[in-house]
């Protein structure tokens, strides 16, 4: 499943999901485009879909990500602690050094999982 969200003021921001969610308590969201205040509500309904799914191990992957305001973050660290408290991580894969940077300066970089690709994550996954 894809969600969208655009237009030419604030770039264009897609969330596909790979799998269920809730698949064997595993779902991939792929982040394509800018997350901000005006794209986030995209990347919500993606969450809440696999929140009421009981999904316990979400991989972002975003590779695709150009740029990550502090609406974003919020977002992400939100969906965290939902996953924490049922025993779930969120784990970031993939960041492009620009979006690192943001991740890196709030301190946020220390609160995520983050793997340099999907199989590494699924590797460590395993272990």
């Amino acid at each position: 499943m894809t969600l969208e969200s655009g237009g030419a003021a604030v770039g264009r921001f897609t969330v596909t999901e790979n799998g269920s969610p809730g698949e064997q308590g595993e779902s991939v969201l792929r982040l394509t485009g800018e997350l901000d205040h005006d794209s986030a509500p995209t990347l919500r309904t993606a969450f809440a879909r696999w929140d009421d799914a009981g999904a316990t191990r979400v991989l972002v992957d975003c590779s695709g990500l150009d740029f990550c305001d502090s609406t974003g973050i919020n977002l992400l660290l939100d969906a965290r602690t939902r996953a924490q408290a049922r025993g779930g991580i969120v784990a970031l894969v993939g960041m492009t050094p620009r979006v690192a940077r943001v991740f890196e300066i709030t301190g946020a970089a220390t609160l995520f999982p983050r793997y340099a690709s999907l199989a590494e994550a699924r590797t460590a996954a395993a272990d």
